[in-house]
């Protein structure tokens, strides 16, 4: 855990995307979705947070076998030891596999585990707005404490792109809590399953806000996802439109975070850019918490909950959930930078069946045979999807390169 701390400062929202910006070098962006991963929509690519337990001395190649000859005894010399032995290659180098499994493990297992302890929590807690609070001010702490002590160095920010942060960063928030209403009304697996429905209106905003023309095959694979949820959410047993609508309005949410991030290129790094969304976010989110959740919290909401499982628990849980949710977010963001679009893209699909799959045996849901094909079109039809979306990236990088 101590080599995962080490990878995780900062957020998974922000991505910094090779773009020119004002002469600048690259601007960060962020995607739907939560992270800067493609929960069926946009791929990008950020930042490469690696811990430093991964750091190598980068290898250069020699032009000729002449130069090989003449610089091999300097080399070797320079890169030994005092007792003669030469320095081994940095573990990154010498497994690249290994160590890019390591990531997607580390992706799916702490998604898994904020999503049980998160949903666990809601049993003798059931306060959601202040729950969204609590995991945005854990990222806040770590970002303040990282900034404190010299492991990140704050970026300064003026009133300009304060201004160009304030609509992404409200987004965020309201995305964030309704995901967490929805979580907290209906089933992780439900909740996964019209979350599926995020590409949907991804495509929808490309097409009819931003003015970018959708291929008729991303269309065509969007109608096994909403056909998919259709089924599911019509025999689903823990349905109630609560849950529903909420995860609706996470998804329209997400979608406008990222048309606004579109505008917002700065060249902050991503580390400090989502510390400072996170930072507004938390602001936005703490009125309605208060005013929605604030009189039963006071009255009975916290005494019953110590009733229930005791102060200490209540806390730890309540930390350890903002923590999970923040360390899969940048996890998530470092598993972006090792591997292809293509790549990412089945590798966020098998997460959230995944998740599904862990969801249904940990809490151990009951689910109807309509719910189980349902989900299963709609997830078939979020991987269609992503396939067909980072091939066309691809394609549209490498025309631009040629």
């Amino acid at each position: 855990m101590a080599a995962v701390a080490t990878v995780l400062c900062g957020g998974g929202v922000a991505v910094a995307v090779r773009q020119r910006f004002g002469g600048r070098r690259a601007a960060p962006s962020l995607s739907a979705g939560g992270v800067a991963v493609m929960n069926g929509a946009n791929v990008v690519r950020g930042r490469q947070l690696l811990p430093a337990l991964f750091l190598a001395p980068s290898l250069r190649t020699l032009s000729s076998s002449a130069s090989r000859q003449q610089l091999r005894a300097p080399a070797s010399a320079s890169s030994s030891d005092s007792t003669g032995q030469a320095k081994t290659t940095g573990f990154v180098d010498k497994y690249p596999a290994l160590v890019t499994g390591f990531f997607f493990f580390m992706w799916y297992f702490l998604n898994v585990i904020f999503n049980i302890l998160n949903k666990k929590i809601f049993d003798y807690f059931p306060y959601p707005y202040f729950v969204s609070v609590t995991h945005l001010s854990v990222g806040v702490l770590y970002c303040l404490i990282s900034w404190s002590i010299g492991l990140l160095k704050r970026a300064p920010i003026n009133s300009a792109l304060l201004k160009l942060l304030l609509p992404v960063a409200v987004c965020h928030a309201i995305g964030h809590v309704t995901s967490t209403v929805s979580f907290a009304a209906v089933a992780v697996s439900f909740a996964h399953t019209i979350k599926a429905l995020e590409p949907f209106f991804n495509a929808a905003a490309s097409q009819f806000i931003l003015g970018d023309p959708v291929p008729l095959t991303l269309w065509l694979s969007l109608a096994p996802v909403v056909l998919g949820v259709s089924i599911a959410s019509l025999t689903e047993l823990s349905f109630n439109w609560t849950g529903f609508i909420n995860a609706m309005i996470s998804n329209i949410s997400f979608t406008y975070r990222s048309i606004y991030s579109k505008k917002a290129m700065t060249d902050m790094d991503s580390t400090n850019l989502y510390a400072y969304i996170s930072i507004i976010a938390l602001i936005v989110c703490i009125p309605p918490a208060l005013i929605i959740e604030g009189p039963q919290l006071v009255q009975h909401g916290f005494k019953d909950a110590i009733a229930k499982v005791g102060l200490t628990k209540l806390v730890s849980n309540l930390f350890l959930a903002g923590l999970f949710y923040h360390l899969y977010n940048q996890v998530a963001t470092n598993t972006l930078q090792r591997v292809a679009p293509l790549t990412h893209a089945v590798g966020n699909v098998l997460k959230r069946v995944f998740v599904i799959g862990f969801s249904i045996v940990i809490f151990g849901n009951k689910i109807t045979t309509q719910t189980g094909i349902g989900t299963c079109i709609a997830i078939t039809g979020v991987a269609l999807y992503s396939v067909i979306k980072a091939k066309i990236e691809e394609e549209k990088k490498q025309t631009k390169s040629a």
